[in-house]
């Protein structure tokens, strides 16, 4: 019966004990950092705790409201924007933000409600109203610097980052006056455009103005190929006409340095017209005779008058043989037949 109720008391103190324990500890995770108020107020020595478990007093007395660190989406509905020249387009944007203070963060929503919820629902609200009054510095860029032709850079990038520098810049009106981001421990992380729509007749006018630029573009690269094909061919002719020039000099050289050795061969045959015949008569008989023929020629044919034994009869050493001859009887000559 004691080891009974022993058991009980044990079992009521683990109870007690875990209940006291769960008032007066609370844990931060390391993507949150809490605030802890006093009777639902954060006094000025009040600081923001970070991850790790910690001590408190028991509700009423303190209670803890934790903020999620990580980045949160805000995104606006579809905007009507006016361009620089006087263009309409639609937009869409949207902004990454994170809480940065959570002490300023508390101190100026905590009036929406108790929850880090109604906190949130709050500082999304005031964000939205800013980045739709920041989205109104499309009215620098003309349309054309937004939406360029082909080759040319979009000044989107410089858009968003000005939407960004706006919103940086910009003042909220509260009952203690103009604030910045800055007194409501927010950061503005990114801020970027989703979606771009254009109304019928800007639709037009950016399909013109794309017509007219594909129609430059063509116009464009078809000088230039023009311009190349002239080049080209201008090239071309040059060095054909160079070509020409080499050749037909070239050819000059060759009939001159033929006419020189021709003159050179013709001198040296006139001083000595026998032996130019002479030799003329091998050259013809190497030639005819060169491969495994066989011929029935007259040994007064020209060239073939060597082969006549009166071409040789009583020639004197050094004398050259005379390549005429009278012709003879036939029964003193007559036909040969040679076989090689």
């Amino acid at each position: 019966m004691q080891a009974k109720r022993l058991l009980i008391w044990t079992l009521v103190t683990v109870f007690v004990l875990a209940i006291a324990s769960f008032m007066v500890t609370y844990t931060v995770r390391f993507t949150e950092a809490a605030v802890v108020t006093t009777f639902g107020q954060a006094g000025e020595d009040a600081q923001a705790k970070q991850a790790g478990l910690h001590w408190k007093l028991p509700y009423p007395f303190q209670s803890v409201t934790k903020y999620d660190t990580r980045m949160r989406y805000v995104q606006t509905k579809l905007e009507t924007q006016q361009t620089r020249d006087n263009k309409q387009i639609i937009l869409e944007a949207y902004c990454l933000w994170r809480v940065k203070d959570p002490m300023r963060f508390f101190k100026r929503f905590s009036i929406a409600g108790e929850r880090a919820a109604d906190h949130y629902r709050e500082a999304e609200t005031r964000l939205n109203g800013m980045l739709r009054s920041a989205m109104s510095s499309t009215s620098a860029y003309s349309l054309g610097e937004l939406f360029p032709s082909s080759g040319q850079t979009s000044q989107l990038d410089r858009l968003e980052s000005d939407i960004l520098a706006a919103m940086t810049r910009s003042t909220d009106l509260t009952a203690e006056g103009a604030q910045r981001l800055d007194d409501f421990g927010i950061e503005i992380v990114q801020v970027g455009i989703t979606r771009i729509q254009f109304p019928s007749d800007t639709t037009t006018a950016v399909i013109e103005r794309m017509s007219a630029s594909r129609k430059k573009l063509v116009t464009e690269i078809e000088e230039q190929g023009k311009a190349e094909a002239d080049r080209i061919t201008g090239g071309a002719r040059a060095n054909a006409d160079r070509i020409m020039a080499f050749a037909e000099q070239r050819g000059q050289e060759i009939r001159a340095q033929g006419d020189r050795d021709s003159a050179q061969y013709l001198a040296l045959m006139s001083a000595n017209p026998e032996l130019a015949k002479f030799l003329r008569h091998l050259d013809t008989m190497r030639e005819t005779l060169a491969g495994k023929v066989t011929l029935i020629l007259s040994d007064q044919t020209p060239g073939l008058q060597l082969v006549n034994p009166r071409a040789l009869r009583n020639l004197m050493p050094g004398q050259i043989p005379a390549m005429t001859t009278q012709t003879e009887p036939a029964n003193e000559g007559g036909n040969i037949g040679g076989a090689r």
